[in-house]
């Protein structure tokens, strides 16, 4: 099986996707890929900070969201981070040449749009290691992003 370009799965454009590639899709988890260069956004000379980790999640959980509607036959459409829940990061930042995977598993998923993931980064080649960061991520997706905007 082929897996699409994780660019046509989330709702960024340009330089704010930051995930670079899925790597694999079942039907309730996702796994993507990230590697660290001195080019990625948000890099120093330490790294990408650990508080970064959140948004990979999220972005892979997008991704998921995105693989979906794809599977579905429907277009991708946009999400919205509600928060994290316990975000323990091993270390303060992603290591320069390190390649990340990013690991989501949908724990719930209501009528409503709204979800929750149990989700974990971990360095790509080791899935034996422990995770280098963990969190559960909470979204919501409403039906039409238009209309509950105007109600906020």
């Amino acid at each position: 099986m082929s897996l699409p370009d994780i660019r046509t799965l989330v709702p960024h454009s340009g330089t704010m996707v930051l995930l670079d590639k899925l790597v694999a899709v079942g039907d309730e988890s996702l796994c993507a890929e990230v590697v660290i260069t001195p080019d990625t956004l948000f890099c120093d000379a330490s790294g990408v900070g650990a508080w970064i980790g959140v948004e990979y999640m999220a972005q892979a959980v997008a991704a998921f969201a995105g693989y979906e509607a794809q599977s579905r036959g429907e277009s991708v459409k946009v999400g919205f981070l509600l928060g994290s829940r316990r975000y323990e990061c091993s270390a303060p930042s992603f290591a320069i040449g390190s390649t990340l995977h990013v690991h989501v598993q949908r724990a719930l998923q209501g009528e409503n749009g709204l979800g929750a993931f149990s989700c974990h980064i971990n360095q790509a080649g080791d899935p034996s290691a422990a995770a280098l960061a963990t969190a559960t991520i909470t979204v919501f997706q409403p039906d039409n992003v238009g209309e509950f905007l105007q109600k906020v």
